[in-house]
């Protein structure tokens, strides 16, 4: 059994990450932290009562290393960098779901901060699976993707070579509120957001670099993207949508599942997608449709499973040579 811990286990993707490792054949929890400490599981996530019992202790690093092999540092910005780097230094293996490892140094400090891990910067492996497989089997530190550019990026790849890089990408994309977290704010109390829906940071969110990155680092090309993301009154589920033009007429929907043929997590739809499909799954599911060389692309997506949580097992599982799909939910909750 490898040993793991949870790091920051308050949050919606902490609470996923409990119920799919405690459920896992190969991974068992052995610590889970937050920045306080001093309580059980259960209060934090009452919904696990009488079936995860556990004493959250105050996150330290050497405490960690002592009983675990691989850490998931489910943190904000920030302060993941720094457990990432004693954990390392004591032999622990990483998935981190914050940004503090997916951006090329000078993109992370330009959008987010100075980063305070220059030394691991450059080792972390970018974690979509679909790009990086091989990469992410042999390194220590996996930079888990943010939810919007995972859903974005696999419905771009199989057409990157394909996109007239002198004309713009447009994204616009939907998210249930559970990709906002848990503190409330104006935005995010229930009066403002039942019944409503709106895009905020609209053109200036801080996934639209981690998209135009990975897109430049796979094509060489520098495209222009235009990523505006929306609030919609649902808890989970992240539906996106894309509009670009081809540099020629192809047939897409045949590149497509040609692309993603051998692909266990990637299902191409012959209608439109959804979001309940995905809901509770690690599935993306794929659309595409094109008038010419104009091409639509939906992809709909779990924003806290294949988009976080469930997205971290599987880096975890591919990191210790087991089987990708290997304790990862593939059943929706709703039909």
């Amino acid at each position: 059994m490898i040993k793991v811990a949870i790091i920051g286990a308050s949050g919606y993707t902490g609470l996923e990450l409990v119920k799919i490792l405690h459920a896992h054949p190969k991974f068992e929890i052995t610590y889970i932290g937050t920045s306080k400490g001093g309580e059980s599981l259960t209060d934090l996530h009452p919904s696990l009562t009488n079936i995860v019992e556990f004493d959250v202790k105050k996150s330290n690093a050497k405490e960690i290393a002592k009983v675990t092999d691989l850490a998931f540092l489910a943190l904000p910005h920030k302060a993941s960098m720094g457990f990432a780097k004693d954990l390392l230094n004591l032999g622990v293996k990483i998935v981190d779901l914050s940004a503090d490892y997916r951006l090329e140094l000078d993109t992370y400090e330009e959008f987010y901060c100075e980063h305070e891990d220059k030394e691991n910067l450059p080792k972390a492996v970018y974690g979509l699976p679909e790009m990086y497989r091989e990469e992410i089997s042999k390194t220590s530190l996996v930079a888990n993707p943010g939810c919007y550019p995972t859903a974005t990026l696999l419905g771009l790849l199989p057409f990157a070579q394909y996109i007239d890089e002198n004309s713009p990408i447009f994204i616009d994309a939907k998210s249930g509120l559970s990709g906002a977290g848990k503190k409330v704010n104006e935005i995010t109390q229930f009066v403002n957001i039942n019944e409503n829906m709106f895009a905020y940071n609209p053109l200036k969110h801080r996934h639209s670099p981690e998209i135009q990155e990975k897109l430049k680092l796979l094509t060489c090309k520098d495209f222009e993207v235009n990523f505006v993301p929306h609030l919609i009154p649902i808890t989970r589920g992240e539906l996106v949508s894309i509009y670009l033009k081809l540099s020629s007429d192809i047939d897409a929907n045949s590149i497509l599942k040609e692309f993603y043929k051998n692909e266990q997590f990637i299902r191409i739809r012959e209608t439109p997608v959804d979001l309940k499909s995905t809901a509770g799954t690690n599935f993306c599911d794929i659309f595409v449709a094109q008038n010419g060389t104009s091409l639509f692309i939906s992809s709909s997506i779990d924003n806290l499973l294949k988009g976080s949580s469930s997205g971290a097992v599987v880096n975890a599982n591919i990191m210790c040579g087991y089987e990708e799909n290997l304790g990862i939910p593939i059943f929706a909750y709703v039909p």
